[in-house]
């Protein structure tokens, strides 16, 4: 096992998933704001979600011996518009579940931190779902069918 390599990679994915569940609660709290109620809690719900996934990666850092850095976020943007938002999350959803992929696999030497990855993905792919199902949805009903269905 490479503890270096697992604690590089947790920290690698503490940082960026902190930075999108941050990302993922002034979304919520913005379509909460428009009287999207459904819709913000989901997104909400996501934040709640990536922290708890975020303090479980930091948790195994500390076991492997490592310090868990504080390193700086990247500027986002708020989009105003709900479907907007959506289509471009499940973009960056459809990039990162691939990568997350390869992440899992080049940690198999740590059984540990690849079970913990690896229920990690499972729950990504379930994000990653759910949005390509809204989308379709979208697609079905219309716009504002779908808009309906979010207050």
């Amino acid at each position: 096992m490479n503890a270096t390599k697992s604690i590089e990679t947790l920290q690698y994915l503490t940082t960026a998933l902190s930075h999108g569940a941050f990302v993922h609660l002034v979304q919520g709290k913005h379509f909460e704001s428009l009287g999207f109620g459904q819709l913000g809690e989901k997104y909400i719900g996501h934040y709640d979600e990536e922290m708890g996934w975020v303090k479980k990666f930091m948790s195994r850092i500390n076991d492997l011996g490592g310090t868990v850095k504080i390193e700086a976020q990247p500027e986002s943007v708020l989009v105003s518009d709900p479907v907007d938002y959506l289509k471009a999350d499940l973009a960056l959803q459809e990039q990162g579940v691939p990568a997350l992929y390869g992440i899992v696999a080049e940690l198999a030497a740590d059984p540990t931190t690849y079970d913990l990855l690896k229920a990690y993905l499972a729950d990504e792919e379930e994000d990653l779902y759910w949005s390509q199902e809204q989308v379709q949805l979208i697609e079905l009903i219309g716009r504002q069918n779908w808009l309906v269905k979010q207050l």
